[in-house]
């Protein structure tokens, strides 16, 4: 990195990453003719790249869209007494770079968050007296409600095209998906039947993959799904697939207000006492450092990357997990998912070679505050739930416990259940603790020579609870499949990040109604800042049951709002 920056033309915008939080707003704020620079540190990309492109052993295994680890990784421990060490290959997690983001190699699940989230600290306390939230769990309200909320659902998910079917559980709409679910297949006619017979009602999963030719209002057209089961880590060949790099982007750039530049990271923002005057990049390709001023910085990268860039710009009070003061880094929170139960047959077949990553159903009776948790140790719930993602001949290879892992007999039961197994997952909401939180690594750097972002977490009382809880659900469904064998997990390790399998990251940058508790406001506006808005998952107090994309995308659209509001009359939108 050179010690001179080369100084460009001032701008109205500056938005860091161009996946789903950038690109949405970079559409909405060109289509308002206002001028945007997007910098994104990795290479274009658009449909025309991943034309067949079903190379699991480059994309899944190699991980072509993701994050380099060699040049920024994040370390990780997990609690305050541990030395943190880097994190050398995906695992937990996998972060995207390139146009798109995660919004190109994600699955495609697109729910909603419940109202209970919203208002989940002043719910909670309502039904249950104020001793259930337990004093290590810095749980909050948004600052937001769902029925404030709902109509920027809404603008998502017609701009995505999401296929589902209403679920009157989950909160009002105002209006139904704009197609229809997707193909409900034999493998999850069986989960259907399996939890109708318990008293469940299960419903298709809302699904980034069309299930119809669709035109969103913007006028993007996109193919339907064709169920070739390369979702997840792939980018989609057909379109079909929600992608920023397919929907909102193409729509900024049309309108000629967008100036895109790739190969561009980020490394600080620059501030001028509490506002922010412009961003510092260096070109990834030859070393070169620029500064671009900017009346408005939108930070829109990905969860770690948010908290990091604010913390090596000195934006915002760091949080102390010893007094609880500061909110950059608190409330990191992951997702719950052990407690699946693997449902092996002996005289069935299934095809489970086709498939799609939003290619699933689930029941709604145990999310949220749902059920009664009056005699429970934990809040919240998870999503009992089936997929058909599809399963790719490299990295598949299930068999029942006990059976070895390699010679003969791995070789025989390999075969035998290639075809006859499933798995009823679950995935549980993540609550924050005092201890679970993002700050800047003291001993490790990146490529540039910045501090690289330090994750301490755990898995807590609350998780390992509700994973006792869950498991015995799972395993009832699995029973009522006529399942001959099943193995279920149910007790709750500690967090590995190498080998701990579920993509969904949040916090680090809060919102709420409380500049004490909370990094920004509900446009995402930094209460320190308030030129800085600060986009995507990193804002969420807490992580649902449910996947985050279609929340991002909802904060993103009121971000935009909000942009569009800061630009004509300045100050504090709150």
């Amino acid at each position: 990195m050179t010690t001179m920056s080369t100084k460009l033309p001032k701008v109205p915008v500056v938005i860091v990453g161009m996946g789903w939080a950038g690109g949405i707003i970079a559409a909405e704020l060109t289509k308002a003719g206002i001028q945007v620079v997007g910098l994104e540190r990795g290479k274009d990309r658009s449909t025309a790249d991943y034309l067949m492109g079903h190379d699991e052993l480059r994309y899944q295994h190699r991980t072509e869209l993701m994050q380099d680890l060699s040049k920024e990784t994040i370390t990780h421990r997990n609690n305050l007494e541990m030395r943190a060490l880097p994190m050398r290959y995906y695992g937990s997690f996998i972060v995207g770079d390139g146009v798109g983001g995660a919004g190109s190699h994600w699955n495609g699940q697109t729910y909603r968050f419940l109202p209970y989230d919203f208002e989940i600290k002043t719910l909670t306390e309502k039904r249950y007296g104020k001793g259930k939230i337990k004093s290590d769990m810095p749980i909050q309200d948004w600052g937001i409600t769902y029925d404030e909320i709902e109509p920027y659902y809404d603008t998502f998910e017609k701009m995505a095209g999401i296929s589902g079917e209403t679920v009157e559980a989950y909160g009002k709409r105002s209006n139904p998906y704009p197609t229809g679910p997707m193909l409900k297949t034999p493998v999850l006619k069986v989960f259907e039947e399996a939890t109708k017979k318990l008293g469940y009602t299960p419903y298709m999963v809302p699904s980034g993959n069309l299930s119809e030719f669709y035109e969103n209002p913007d006028g993007i057209s996109r193919a339907a799904c064709q169920y070739c089961a390369y979702c997840e880590n792939f980018g989609c060949e057909y379109g079909a697939k929600a992608d920023p790099a397919v929907t909102v982007i193409p729509v900024a750039r049309e309108t000629g207000k967008l100036d895109l530049r790739t190969h561009s990271n980020v490394v600080r923002i620059l501030k001028d006492g509490k506002k922010a005057t412009g961003v510092v990049y260096v070109d990834t390709i030859t070393g070169e450092e620029f500064e671009q001023p900017a009346d408005v910085v939108v930070v829109a990268s990905y969860v770690f990357n948010n908290a990091r860039l604010l913390l090596n710009s000195g934006l915002g009070q760091p949080y102390n997990p010893k007094t609880g003061k500061g909110s950059i880094g608190k409330n990191y929170c992951y997702q719950v998912s052990t407690g699946s139960s693997m449902a092996f047959f002996e005289d069935k077949e299934f095809n489970l070679y086709a498939g799609a990553g939003a290619l699933g159903m689930e029941i709604p009776e145990f999310v949220g505050d749902n059920f009664d948790h009056s005699n429970e140790n934990f809040i919240h719930g998870a999503g009992i739930r089936m997929f058909q993602y599809g399963a790719r001949p490299i990295a598949n290879n299930v068999v029942p416990s006990g059976t070895p892992t390699w010679g003969p007999e791995f070789k025989k039961q390999s075969i035998k259940y290639a075809n006859s197994y499933l798995k009823v997952a679950s995935q549980g909401a993540s609550m924050p603790h005092q201890n679970n939180y993002l700050d800047l690594d003291p001993d490790y750097k990146d490529a540039y020579g910045m501090p690289l972002l330090r994750m301490t977490y755990d898995y807590t009382e609350q998780d390992r609870e509700l994973v006792k809880y869950m498991s015995k659900v799972t395993r009832s469904v699995a029973e009522a499949m006529g399942a001959d064998i099943i193995d279920t997990a149910d007790e709750q390790g500690e967090f590995n990040v190498n080998k701990d399998t579920n993509t969904h990251n949040t916090g680090g940058v809060i919102m709420g109604a409380d500049r004490e508790t909370s990094a920004v406001n509900s446009y995402l506006q930094m209460w320190d800042a308030e030129n800085v808005f600060v986009a995507g998952a990193s804002a969420f107090p807490h992580n649902s049951s449910f996947n985050p994309t279609g929340t991002l995308g909802a904060l993103s659209y009121r971000a935009a709002e909000g942009i569009q509001k800061f630009l004509k009359q300045g100050g504090s939108l709150v």
